[in-house]
């Protein structure tokens, strides 16, 4: 299916510590997110990606579940308002777990304060969750930065 993956290979686990808060509970919790040579791969894809796809001048940002941004790429010439699509579009498909294309009908998610319901977002999953959404922005047409967004995420997976 277009706009998920599996990243069970790039994944990493961090183990946040801390007291059971009286509960008797585990102490830890796993975190999954994508490692530093994933995000490589990812840099790579999208510079392939946009230049294959007709020298597209576009962002990519990639945003963990916890809203970090891992990683913003801009190819040459990208426009100033391409980094705040690329975000938008990351933000909502890791928030929502679909692609940003497949959300444009729903007019809830539309009135979320930082969702961008424009073609270009994929998540990343790890075990059918989403641990990382992709954005990318600036194309003059969203499929194109979906089509872009699917390049990366497909070099993330292998």
């Amino acid at each position: 299916m277009a706009g998920t993956a599996s990243a069970a290979t790039p994944s990493a686990v961090i183990t946040v510590r801390g007291g059971d808060g009286g509960h008797g509970g585990p102490a830890t919790a796993p975190e999954r997110v994508l490692t530093n040579s994933a995000l490589v791969r990812a840099s790579e894809a999208l510079v392939r990606s946009a230049r294959r796809h007709g020298n597209q001048r576009v962002t990519m940002v990639i945003m963990e579940r916890s809203g970090t941004i891992r990683l913003v790429i801009r190819t040459r010439e990208a426009g100033p308002q391409t980094f705040k699509s690329a975000k938008r579009k990351a933000y909502t498909a890791v928030a929502f777990g679909q692609p940003t294309s497949a959300l444009a009908g729903n007019e809830t998610i539309k009135q979320i304060p930082g969702t961008l319901v424009l073609p270009g977002g994929v998540p990343v999953k790890y075990k059918g969750f989403p641990i990382a959404g992709i954005g990318v922005g600036g194309a003059p047409d969203g499929r194109i930065d979906e089509a872009i967004a699917n390049d990366v995420l497909a070099a993330i997976g292998h």
